[in-house]
């Protein structure tokens, strides 16, 4: 098919002028090296092009004039993050009442293992399920069934009595995981304005840090408890929280209005947007947006189900590679193992006191939350890829700095202390935030639920070598060696963050596959959108050709 795509100049306000209209070429014979070859990673969209990123109403021109977070905006989030927030609660409680745990029922360091690692194999099973279960019946229904395993799993851990039924209820922590471990993000990102997105996504992780704390605490509120009472009693706490998730999805927060439009039902979804957008703002143009990538995105990829993922075309290849890549590489970096085992490496440093243990939990806990915060604050200003950077070399240093303490005959407390709190610093204001916000951004709409199933599941996958092997690692090749390890892991990660991950700050999410096209070359799905966007220039010129010849007869008649 002809198309006139080299033909056309961008002029004023967007539009486009034919320049040549007697010149023609096919589809397949256009270069697009010169595009590809100027496309850098670090660049922010731009006003786009016909054949670039299309214009569109969502947050304002892409991020040049910024919507305002609604009310219902800043509402719907604080609902969806307490997903996160119950998954930070279970890593807190953990910290501390895994010897609490191993001493009560005289479990082994083996066993221990297990019961640490278990929960990752258990949430790679709920993974399975989540694609289907927030595809077929929403965000907002999947959050809820999460949320109701979360439930179950922390009053079975509190009445268990053996390793039996302590497993039992792991394992319904695990499935609760599993199920909802990216759907708050997924959530958020689908309901925010292009421009707020990175901050909004970020209290994702935020929560997930006050649950962390709250965790900590909970050693602290039942300090003066007998040992094999007071741990049943933190498990028993954490119900609340999904409790109160469930409550606020039947009362309080609607459903993704992409989920909506992904279903046909787009009068609730324009209802959805605007509660979020303000009053003068135009839904319907989201929604029509919204529509027509997801239509785009479907027929580029010519395929149904898990075929797009399994036979992907050379733009979904590379989004697969950085979107699962970014999830590995988040675990990769060791942070399971350090945060799960943190109170036996805090005794390692020479740390023995149980009130001391727990203070520096605490006091982490905070610097974790903190730094969280000023990421939220960074996202939307200098982007996800710089700060991935500062992230990795940081946390790559602060792995160095332990590893040399370590190697020392004379371990220095308060330096081993000071090299925790760096590292947990630095990965909590890039690397924790930022990878499931890019692997959320990246992924197309239509096949957004299984790829962040896929991407769930590898992240489990590596959390469960990582923190399963904990001790066996350290102690064959030592604490130094360990850190060592995990610094180089920290290298490789920044490598392929430099090489692979491109800015996402400021893109609409339906843009996404088209960005990965033009990287890519990708003729399946730019070919696509050249000519639907000459089908769709033809019916505008057509109609106002209608409009000019009604307007002259109109004029001829009087």
């Amino acid at each position: 098919m002809p198309s006139n795509v080299d033909n056309w100049e961008e002029g004023e306000n967007g539009s486009f002028d034919e320049a040549n209209p007697d010149s023609e070429r096919d589809l397949d014979d256009y270069d697009n090296s010169e595009r590809i070859t100027s496309i850098n990673l670090d660049d922010e969209p731009t006003s786009p092009t016909r054949f670039g990123m299309r214009q569109t109403q969502e947050g304002g021109k892409r991020g040049e004039e910024h919507v305002p977070i609604s009310r219902s905006a800043y509402t719907f989030t604080a609902c969806a993050v307490i997903n996160s927030l119950t998954f930070g609660y279970e890593i807190g409680i953990n910290t501390g009442a895994a010897k609490l745990i191993q001493d009560d029922l005289g479990l082994t360091s083996v066993e221990l293992e297990v019961y640490i690692g278990s929960f990752n194999i258990f949430a790679m099973i709920g993974t399975i399920f989540a694609h289907f279960l927030s595809d077929s019946f929403g965000r907002r229904r999947a959050l809820q069934t999460s949320a109701l395993c979360y439930i179950i799993g922390y009053i079975t851990m509190a009445s268990s009595l053996d390793y039996l039924f302590l497993m039992v209820g792991r394992a319904f922590l695990g499935l609760g995981l599993g199920l909802g471990i990216a759907l708050d993000t997924m959530y958020i990102a689908e309901i925010s304005p292009a421009c707020h997105r990175g901050y909004l996504v970020s209290w994702s992780h935020i929560a997930q840090n006050i649950g962390i704390l709250f965790g900590f605490s909970s050693g602290l509120i039942f300090l003066n408890m007998p040992d094999n009472v007071s741990w049943r009693w933190m498990f028993g706490m954490g119900s609340i929280f999904p409790g109160v998730l469930i409550a606020l999805g039947f009362l309080v927060f609607p459903e993704s209005p992409r989920w909506l439009v992904l279903q046909g039902r787009h009068v609730e979804a324009s209802k959805v947007l605007a509660q979020i957008y303000p009053e003068d703002f135009d839904v319907e143009v989201i929604v029509k947006d919204i529509r027509e990538r997801i239509d785009k995105e479907e027929e580029a990829n010519r395929a149904t189900g898990w075929d797009v993922i399994l036979f992907p075309t050379p733009a979904i290849q590379s989004i697969l590679v950085v979107g699962i890549g970014i999830a590995i590489a988040e675990q990769a970096t060791g942070i399971a193992a350090i945060q799960y085992f943190l109170a036996f490496l805090i005794e390692e440093t020479g740390i023995t006191a149980k009130e001391g243990q727990i203070g520096v939990l605490i006091g982490l806990g905070i610097l974790k939350l903190v730094f969280t915060a000023i990421s939220g604050q960074l996202l939307d200003v200098i982007g996800r890829r710089k700060l991935l950077f500062v992230s990795l070399a940081g946390m790559a240093f602060s792995l160095l700095l332990l590893s040399v303490n370590f190697l020392v005959s004379t371990r220095n407390t308060s330096f081993a202390v000071f090299g925790i709190a760096l590292y947990l610093s630095f990965y909590s204001v890039g690397m924790g935030p930022a990878a499931w916000l890019v692997s959320t951004e990246i992924f197309p709409t239509s096949i957004r639920s299984k790829s962040l199933s896929v991407a769930t599941f590898s992240n489990r996958v590596v959390a469960t070598l990582v923190s399963s092997t904990f001790f066996s690692l350290a102690y064959a090749i030592s604490w130094a060696g360990f850190f060592l390890l995990m610094a180089a892991v920290c290298l490789v990660v920044l490598m392929f963050v430099w090489i692979q991950v491109p800015e996402t700050k400021g893109r609409p999410l339906e843009d996404m596959t088209l960005h990965f096209a033009e990287l890519t070359g990708d003729q399946n799905f730019l070919g696509l959108e050249n000519n639907l966007a000459e089908m769709k220039d033809t019916i505008e010129m057509t109609e106002a050709e209608m409009a000019y010849e009604e307007g002259n007869l109109s004029g001829t008649m009087a």
